[in-house]
């Protein structure tokens, strides 16, 4: 596993992460001890970074990833979380006393005094763009509560935003073969910035990891099932904003440029990962196999079983010819 420097932190992570979303039974039901299990197949594996959320199952998720790392002995992985989302996302919301209960909230879940990343959670633009944002996050620094910030962004004109502030360690954003506008400009800018980019929802909720058809259902409860319409929040976090039936045949039609043994999961996350600028790729996984498989797809970066370069040309082809127009404007 390919280990790289998060920004100026001096710490290193992994170029595959883990996701833990779905581990607050946001998407579907899960067992603690099936989610403890997917994190240790991911720390086996050599995954030194989770991402999880305060409100990724009401907390649940910071909560499992805090026993789980108090049982290991020794703290060898990262952990990212993401505050701003407990209250309605109004600017006038994101205030010192709130980014304290919030962060302290995180701080109990996680069983830590210090967080070592907190990102605002895809907040309003014009929380992103008031300076005022990242002096309170810098008090929040120099108070001991958390080592580094970032922000998650929903569009490139956030990231773009948020890359010129010089205290953010990182983005976050939807980075995929059907979210190729962060490569026009936001990766070469966090490049030059020395700002990590965290590469979220790579398989497109599911959809590039090539197992659903036209008749796959999702729980009531799954966010694939209720919030395709972006009722819930931003649809874009729902298989990427894409059009269900017109990702399966995407996704059919990449799977078809790849040699026979490479699976669609595994060359998307390398391809994804061996992107200038990104640090590291955060797919999720609901059991042990899927989290072994997610690790050991950086393998592919430096291998001679699939030609990157040959499926960088299928994804932009496959998407200029079937999403460019209806997902490049949007974010």
């Amino acid at each position: 596993m390919q280990q790289r420097a998060l920004a100026s932190t001096g710490r290193l992570i992994s170029a595959v992460g883990l996701g833990t979303w779905q581990l607050g039974a946001d998407w579907g039901s899960v067992d603690e001890a099936d989610a403890t299990a997917v994190l240790a197949a991911s720390v086996d594996a050599g995954v030194t970074f989770f991402d999880t959320a305060d409100v990724y199952g009401d907390g649940r998720s910071e909560a499992i990833i805090g026993r789980f790392l108090a049982n290991q002995g020794q703290k060898a992985v990262t952990v990212a979380t993401k505050m701003g989302r407990r209250q309605e996302q109004l600017p006038e919301n994101y205030t010192l006393d709130n980014f304290r209960q919030w962060t302290e909230r995180s701080r109990r879940n996680l069983g830590v005094d210090t967080l070592d990343l907190v990102q605002l959670h895809c907040p309003p633009s014009a929380v992103i763009s008031d300076d005022d944002t990242y002096a309170l996050l810098d008090t929040l620094v120099e108070a001991g509560a958390i080592a580094a910030y970032g922000v998650s962004v929903e569009t490139c004109d956030q990231a773009m935003n948020a890359i010129a502030h010089p205290g953010v360690t990182n983005v976050q954003i939807i980075v995929n073969p059907f979210r190729l506008k962060p490569l026009d400009e936001v990766l070469p800018a966090a490049l030059a910035a020395g700002v990590a980019i965290f590469a979220r929802v790579p398989l497109a909720s599911g959809l590039l990891s090539g197992k659903y058809t036209s008749g796959t259902s999702f729980a009531p409860n799954d966010h694939r099932s209720y919030n395709r319409d972006g009722s819930a929040f931003d649809k874009g976090e729902t298989f990427s904003g894409v059009d269900y039936e017109t990702g399966l045949a995407a996704a059919s039609e990449l799977a078809g440029a790849l040699p026979e043994g490479v699976s669609l999961p595994a060359a998307t996350i390398a391809w994804i990962a061996s992107q200038p600028g990104v640090t590291s790729v955060i797919p999720g996984a609901r059991n042990e196999k899927q989290a072994r498989s997610n690790a050991e797809a950086v393998s592919l970066i430096a291998s001679t079983d699939v030609d990157l370069s040959r499926f960088d040309a299928a994804v932009h082809a496959v998407y200029d010819a079937r999403l460019r127009a209806q997902i490049h404007p949007q974010w």
